[in-house]
């Protein structure tokens, strides 16, 4: 039976889209539209590039004659928020090339100069601002490409397309730009030289070419060759670029040296250990163009201590928690290894496997153990040839990583090995094939030294798309390998051969949209070594479908809807594990921009065979009763000064009639302001609050068999109900001084607290009985960070970057435990931190702009 709040919801969701689609369903078109035409990309333009033998200046102005001679790209075709209208205001686009680089030129049209917004903003962010941008695919294999973005304000964007990353704005090169504001019009110019991009050596190059411009105003976008929503791919609806001939690939060559200084005081270091420490690091990184397709990275004794800081939070699941990668090596130009997601990249340089392990003796203390492992260096070799074929190699070597132990009676210190010395190790091979396709090869590899275990993992991936590129099958196949023994121990690893495979086939183009897949993973699978798992052992099948109304209809500019259901077995032993159903909407207002979603998920009774923590799964589970989640989110316009985005979710489960206890319940409300004083000055403020009543999960530090009121209890499973409240605030202010310069302060406070209630012991199918368990198990988790910023990009790829950063965090059990949030707040500000002030420079050298009249280009 289906829970009442469930039905409620349906009527709620159903009566929504009733009453948005009744006037639009009211009204009769004045011609039928061809579902089969629109779901058809454009016909591709042409555009001729003109090559020049003058140098440009490089101002913003285009002055020059070749500008005048040059054809135009113009015409442009609205994509949002109504596909299909042309341009009122005209854009004109030109390029020109010599042979050192592309130039683009382009001219915006407007109707008053106070209708173009220029904000500021940090790189690769466009804020409230117009911009154009340029879209290469330089080998013309509708698949990858390339995009270079400026903004009015003249803030510069660039990013990789690919089918494994999709949009990658982590991806930075080295070009240059100027924007300027000329009556109505503002004007673009770009210089893109040829070693910012991979191209073949063929004398007559044909590369596939598109523009974008927005107009933020009306909150439009238009591309020159058009592209439509229901066609499924982006590059694929480029049009071509011709004219291109005698141009060669340069040598790319550049090193980026660096030197950085830090200051550190953490006041909780051991007793006789230097609270104050200074530290002068050196290396670089080295781009080198091995050929016309592929490039070779490398960072020599890298530094990443001024990465923003990790989101710390309390982790009650049996699953660790996934960080993002701010490390710049390993987010920018990674799209090949990160093809079948077999790459968790914060596994290189990842807290050492044995820190937890570490052991002290009698009146011995831990002076040192390093929490993350040195790299000693990392390198990237990736292409793709002309003939289509993506080639990747991933390398990295850590050191050896000790912890120090001294004793307090002699002062003699020991080592203890916590991370031996390793090798990472990716190789990818991607063929594209016609019609959006492609096949790939990826095989992951960690070597250690000495008595321990290695790792390797192989998959294949595969896509076939039709000639019309409307319907799809793909799949991946994957076989995981560990041999040797745990770290410090001499037993085998018990997980040495798994697998798990995906097919799936589905309608992929026009306005509705379905996929149906099947997913099997072993219970012996774990690709954890270099990749990241959460939890293995299932086998699922889904179905997948969408519908977008992408035309403006009613009072809305157009409409998304989707739905899931999900079915889930365990692989061993095969038995049920979860039904899962799911149907979401949203949609955005023509007038006030503003947009709203709702998301509706009903569960009915879920075995959940991983929060036992159980060394086997299948004989132990928890019983999660039958539950409804719905959620509801609004974003206001964000061309206003003030912007508003909040959400609010309520989840109800059934009443647990076996044991006689609370119903479940689940709260959730995100608020997300945000001030922008003028184009220079912004404030931003988050807050996440959630409340779970009653939850049923596995104890939280397990047992603990030094314990007196623990023993009773060893070797059952220790289930406790409890209350769980987390707030997490996140402050930030920026300042952009120029489209160079820029500071940033950004100030985290979370806690979460856990208050059980009762406890039970968990039997086989799923049985709870309750226990007279006597040990206070309730806790406190606190984290508060600062990351200040100011960076000052001084000359194209240089930078000058200060940085101050303070962390603490307490971690309260028992009695201490408090649920005050400002009791909270006030421990944690006057808990001792740990304080970090770095300054780092690093410098980018170009062979091409080093070498003797090599320069073609004059910049103001």
């Amino acid at each position: 039976m289906l829970h009442p709040f469930f039905l409620r919801a349906c009527f709620l969701l159903v009566g929504m889209l009733g009453l948005s689609l009744a006037p639009a369903l009211a009204q009769t078109p004045a011609a039928p539209a061809d579902p089969k035409a629109a779901a058809t990309a454009a016909p591709k333009r042409q555009l001729v590039a003109l090559r020049i033998a003058q140098p440009i200046k490089l101002d913003g102005v285009l002055d020059e004659a070749a500008w005048r001679e040059a054809l135009p790209a113009t015409d442009f075709i609205q994509n949002r928020p109504k596909p299909g209208p042309h341009e009122k205001h005209p854009t004109e686009v030109r390029v020109l090339y010599d042979d050192a680089a592309i130039y683009v030129g382009a001219i915006m049209h407007d109707v008053a100069a106070d209708s173009i917004p220029r904000e500021l903003t940090a790189r690769d962010n466009t804020g409230n601002s117009d911009f154009i941008g340029i879209f290469l695919d330089t080998y013309h294999d509708q698949l990858n490409g390339y995009a270079f973005i400026v903004t009015s304000s003249g803030v510069q964007l660039d990013s990789r397309y690919s089918p494994a990353g999709g949009e990658d704005f982590n991806w930075n090169a080295v070009w240059e730009s100027r924007t300027t504001l000329r009556g109505t019009d503002w004007v673009a110019e770009m210089r893109i030289p040829y070693s910012a991009i991979r191209f073949s050596t063929a004398d007559v190059q044909h590369w596939g070419l598109n523009f974008m411009r927005q107009r933020k105003r009306d909150n439009a976008v238009y591309f020159w060759n058009e592209v439509k929503p229901q066609v499924d791919g982006f590059v694929n609806q480029w049009g071509d670029l011709t004219g291109v001939q005698g141009v060669k690939p340069p040598l790319r060559l550049s090193l980026t040296p660096y030197v950085s200084g830090y200051v550190n005081h953490n006041p909780l270091n051991a007793e006789g250990t230097k609270r104050t420490t200074t530290r002068f690091n050196g290396g670089a990184d080295v781009k080198w163009g091995i050929n016309e397709s592929f490039t070779l990275d490398a960072t020599l004794v890298p530094d990443f201590g001024q990465v923003q800081s990790d989101n710390q939070v309390l982790n009650l699941s049996p699953f660790e928690v996934q960080f993002n990668e701010n490390r710049p090596f390993f987010t920018e130009g990674t799209e090949l290894f990160n093809k079948g997601n077999l790459f968790y990249s914060r596994r290189v340089g990842a807290t050492p496997v044995g820190f937890y392990e570490v052991k002290k003796g009698t009146n011995e203390i831990i002076t040192s153990s390093p929490a993350e492992t040195p790299l000693l260096n990392a390198t990237k070799v990736s292409g793709r040839t002309s003939k289509g074929l993506g080639v990747g190699i991933f390398n990295a070597l850590s050191n050896d990583t000790y912890a120090t132990i001294r004793n307090t009676e002699t002062g003699q210190e020991r080592q203890v090995l916590t991370q031996p010395f390793s090798n990472y190790n990716i190789a990818v091979l991607d063929q594209s094939l016609k019609n959006n396709s492609y096949l790939s090869l990826i095989n992951t590899n960690v070597t250690r030294a000495g008595s321990t275990y290695d790792a390797n993992v192989t998959g294949g991936l595969f896509r076939f798309a039709d000639k019309a590129n409307r319907y799809a099958v793909d799949g991946r196949a994957i076989y995981s390998r560990r041999r040797g023994t745990n770290f410090g121990s001499t037993d085998q690893i018990d997980d040495q051969d798994g697998y798990k495979y995906r097919v799936g086939v589905g309608k992929i183009s026009g306005s509705f949209t379905w996929n149906l897949s099947h997913f099997i993973e072993s219970d012996t699978y774990n690709p954890n070594d270099l990749g990241i798992l959460f939890g293995n052992n299932n086998i699922t099948e889904s179905l997948d479908l969408s519908y977008g109304k992408y035309q403006p209809f009613w009072k809305v500019n157009n409409l998304y809807v989707f739905g899931a259901v999900a079915h889930s077995l365990l692989y061993k032993p095969t038995v049920y594990q979860a039904l899962n159903f799911y149907l979401g909407a949203n949609t955005t207002f023509t007038k006030s921009f503003n947009q709203l979603g709702v998301d509706l998920n009903v569960d009915p009774v879920t075995h959940d065979f991983y929060e036992p923590r159980t060394a086997t799964l299948g004989n132990y589970y928890v019983r999660v009763p039958e539950n409804t989640r719905f959620a509801f989110f609004f974003n206001s316009d964000s061309r206003k000064p003030v912007a508003l985005n909040w959400n609010v979710g309520f989840q109800s489960y059934g009443l647990d009639d076996r044991l006689a206890r609370a119903r479940r319940t689940g709260y959730s409300l995100g608020f997300y302001p945000r001030y922008r004083v003028n184009t220079h000055l912004t404030f931003r403020y988050s807050v996440d609050w959630s409340l779970r009543q009653n939850q049923i999960g596995y104890v939280n530090g397990g047992l603990d068999a030094a314990e007196p009121l623990d023993k009773p209890f060893a070797g059952q499973v220790l289930l406790g109900r409890r209350n769980v409240a987390t707030v997490a605030n996140v402050a930030s202010v920026a300042y952009t001084f120029t489209n160079r310069m820029s500071f940033t302060l950004r100030l985290r406070h979370y806690t979460s607290n856990v208050r059980y209630l009762d406890f039970t012991t968990l039997g086989k199918n799923g049985e709870e009985q309750f226990a007279a368990y006597q040990r206070n198990r309730d806790n406190t988790y606190n984290a508060f960070n600062v990351d200040a910023v100011y960076s000052w990009w001084f000359a194209p790829g240089s930078q000058i970057s200060v940085v101050w950063k303070n962390a603490g965090s307490t971690y309260l059990q028992a009695n201490e435990a408090t649920p005050q949030f400002f009791d909270n707040f006030n421990n944690t500000i006057n808990t001792p931190h740990n304080n970090s002030l770095s300054v780092k420079v690093l410098y980018y050298l170009d062979y091409l702009t080093l070498r003797k009249g090599s320069g073609r280009v004059v910049t103001r």
